[in-house]
């Protein structure tokens, strides 16, 4: 980080701090504002995590998962009191503040010093302080290597180093990605000298599947995985009354799209839900066909290079329209030849 002499300065009187990460938070992003909280209560700070919405029942194991405020109707004017008394806001695991929905406009108001922590492309300039890197793998490395720059690595306890843990493992695919570098094996190292429970972390979010859930997933790969061979691509779309059918809960669909990515000879796949309110997209890819820029060019949307998500205002079957009409575009670059493993995994 820039500046970190002012940084720790800034610091090193208790103050009033807002944590706010992405939508539907995965678990770097909530692993890290959960960290981050915890690290900073220990330094005195009165802290409040706010998340823009509900995520995933198996991250609710973190520590200090009970004070999350969920900004919704009943916590909207809560949200916003801590916002505008906020001296300082962090911002983590997202780059650009409309990816934190209405209370984009009111940390970007705020006459808080802001500091943003995170690891995707294209950051908007709205922070004072930043901890920013693509190099990451995730956050939550980010934010183990800027405590560890402020001199405070012994106040990393086994709470905070499972939240830490948990966003490593997961935005490294459980460390099968490219990303997985050395550096993050050291910090899962020195993670679990810490005291950090690997098995009990990878349990918590990979093995605590609702029968619903396998259901699900067993009808979408079934019924509703579609491959177009003539452009290496695959994708899943799912319409609000399949996710009423299956009782789906949030979460339940992430990671779905990568089952599309892994079928032979796939070099982009997508996953394309009707959420009512909008379609929601994720996109996988793998080798140098880029989904953030097919994502910000056609959809709204942003990420990684081989990982992003996106949105459509259009019915479900005119997305899926759209989405196949532009396939023909990019026919070139979805060569199976280019392809290679994919290097970091988003939220859906």
């Amino acid at each position: 980080m820039q500046n970190l002499n002012a940084f720790k300065e800034l610091l090193d009187s208790p103050k009033k701090v807002a944590i706010t990460t992405h939508q539907k938070p995965d678990a770097d992003a909530l692993g890290s504002s959960l960290a981050l909280a915890a690290f900073l209560k220990k330094k005195g700070h009165k802290v409040f995590v706010i998340s823009p919405t509900d995520y995933p029942a198996f991250l609710n194991w973190m520590k200090g998962d009970d004070e999350v405020i969920i900004y919704n109707q009943q916590n909207e004017g809560r949200s916003h009191k801590i916002i505008e008394e906020a001296e300082v806001v962090f911002c983590l695991d997202f780059s650009s503040l409309h990816r934190i929905n209405e209370l984009g406009e009111k940390v970007r108001q705020s006459s808080a010093v802001k500091v943003l922590i995170d690891h995707h492309l294209d950051p908007e300039d709205f922070a004072d302080f930043t901890k920013w890197s693509t190099k990451a793998a995730a956050t939550t490395e980010l934010l183990y290597e800027l405590i560890v720059e402020m001199g405070d690595q012994h106040l990393i306890d086994k709470d905070i180093a499972e939240c830490l843990y948990a966003g490593i493992m997961t935005d490294t695919g459980s460390f099968r990605h490219p990303n997985t570098t050395k550096n993050v094996h050291l910090i899962t190292a020195a993670l679990i000298e810490k005291g950090a429970d690997v098995s009990k972390v990878s349990r918590f979010i990979y093995d605590t599947n609702s029968l619903e859930k396998l259901k699900f997933i067993g009808y979408a790969l079934s019924e509703k995985l579609v491959v177009l061979k003539e452009f290496n691509t695959a994708y899943i779309s799912i319409n609000a009354e399949e996710l009423s059918k299956f009782n789906s809960k949030t979460g339940d669909t992430e990671g779905l799209v990568n089952y599309a990515l892994s079928i032979e000879g796939i070099v982009f796949a997508a996953i394309i839900i009707d959420r009512n309110d909008m379609i929601k997209m994720s996109f996988r890819s793998l080798g140098e066909f880029s989904v953030n820029a097919f994502a910000k060019n056609h959809f709204d949307g942003g990420g990684h290079k081989n990982a992003a998500g996106g949105k459509s205002n259009l019915s479900l079957e005119e997305t899926l329209k759209l989405f196949e009409e532009l396939l023909p575009r990019y026919k070139e670059k979805l060569n199976p030849l280019l392809k290679k493993p994919y290097t970091t995994n988003v939220e859906n």
